[in-house]
């Protein structure tokens, strides 16, 4: 199958309708309806429900809608491949949730730089479920998650407990949030453990989805929040913030995921310098 098909496939669930489609791919509208007939008729199902009102998907389009996204992530990833192996030996695609990039993972990135000049390095982040799928696709090398769910053909890996706690620049002898708090998005493990220590806790006047940068709202106002603690210290022992020792923690175990089936003599070195970097944290 052509890959242009699926990325007008795509094209055409993002924008709503053909028209729209055929402008962001700079291409006419009977060429999108074109790629599409053909698609189907590959496909033998209709994927896509035309009408006046707009595009909307059949059931088995969006059976196929998944199949579409990863079919991109493959071809991009064969094409990144071949256009850095004149200067480097080997590609690592690495994903990890937004929050243990900093303090642990952007250090051990810059570490391996240096120490595997030979290595190009692609890292992004994502929720859990998402990095695992990209794993069983293809597109992932190795995934860095809390709580991850066992699939098939994975070997889940403990790295360290990770520690959230609830820090202040103000009155730290409080049992949990008050009118200053700011609730930080660590992604559905917190959320769902935030619900249940805070049950009467359901509207926050700032949400912030922002990472380990939030932390930043706190230096500069007066507020409280959850962070990593390992984020944290640094201005914990400066001063510029208190943990409120009352107030609930939250532990999450961290996770390294891998395919069973890899090259272990090229995985290998990588795993042991994650290990290292993680036994520090």
């Amino acid at each position: 199958m052509d890959i242009k098909m699926a990325k007008t496939f795509l094209a055409v669930i993002e924008t709503g309708n053909f028209v729209n489609a055929a402008e962001k791919l700079n291409t006419t509208q009977s060429t999108i309806s074109a790629r599409i007939k053909t698609l189907e008729e590959l496909i033998g199902k209709q994927l896509i429900d035309r009408s006046k009102s707009g595009s909307k998907l059949t059931p088995a389009g969006e059976q196929f809608q998944k199949h579409a996204i990863a079919m991109v992530r493959i071809w991009q990833r064969a094409q990144l491949e071949v256009a850095l192996s004149d200067d480097h030996a080997d590609h690592l695609a690495v994903g990890a949730q937004v929050s243990l990039w900093e303090g642990f993972l952007l250090q051990w990135l810059a570490w391996l730089r240096k120490e595997h000049s030979e290595l190009a390095i692609t890292a992004n982040f994502g929720a859990s479920a998402v990095l695992l799928d990209r794993i069983s696709e293809g597109t992932l090398d190795l995934a860095i998650v809390y709580r991850p769910h066992q699939r098939p053909g994975f070997i889940i890996e403990h790295l360290f407990d990770e520690e959230l706690v609830l820090v202040t620049n103000g009155d730290a002898n409080g049992k949990g949030p008050d009118q200053d708090y700011i609730f930080v998005n660590w992604g559905p493990e917190f959320q769902s453990d935030h619900t249940e220590a805070y049950p009467g806790l359901v509207y926050m006047g700032l949400h912030l989805d922002l990472g380990s940068i939030g932390i930043n709202y706190l230096l500069d106002n007066k507020a409280s929040g959850y962070f990593p603690l390992r984020i944290a210290k640094p201005y914990i022992a400066s001063d510029e913030l208190k943990v409120m020792k009352k107030a609930p923690k939250f532990v999450y175990a961290v996770y390294a995921v891998y395919p069973e089936q890899r090259d272990e003599e090229a995985y290998e070195p990588i795993l042991d310098s994650l290990r290292k970097f993680a036994s520090k944290v």
